[in-house]
């Protein structure tokens, strides 16, 4: 199942999930001082570092510093890794009300984080923008 790709069905179906929990972007030199990376969201290496996302309290105990504190919203939609537009969709909604998005497609969904006290905001941007 490769998911779906028309624009007018992923906007219209979409349904943003507010996940609990504040979550952290991190860097470290090597994943090798992850010391469970079962409590490790996702990571991408980069040239600088890895970078790592996780919930700030497990950020906190192994004492990893961070800048930047979001809530994770995913669109429970089975978008294609194909599709064309979504992003810019939900980015420009987001936009219109000065909200900052850091994206991650995966295989099944679209996740965005957004700074924590924007989380409502961002709901009812997303939610708003399914019901055009």
């Amino acid at each position: 199942m490769s998911g779906e790709k028309e624009l007018a069905v992923l906007l219209k179906n979409m349904e943003p999930v507010l996940h609990s929990g504040d979550y952290v972007f991190c860097t470290v030199q090597d994943l090798k001082q992850v010391s469970d990376l079962d409590k490790v969201l996702f990571f991408f290496r980069e040239t600088e570092a890895v970078t790592i996302v996780l919930e700030k309290a497990t950020a906190d105990e192994w004492k990893l510093g961070y800048t930047y504190i979001s809530s994770w919203i995913t669109l429970n939609i089975h978008s294609s890794l194909e599709a064309v537009g979504l992003t810019a969709a939900f980015a420009n909604a987001l936009k219109q009300e000065n909200i900052s998005c850091n994206v991650v497609a995966a295989y099944f969904h679209d996740h965005i984080f957004v700074a924590k006290q924007d989380a409502q905001k961002a709901m009812e941007a997303l939610y708003s923008l399914s019901n055009i």
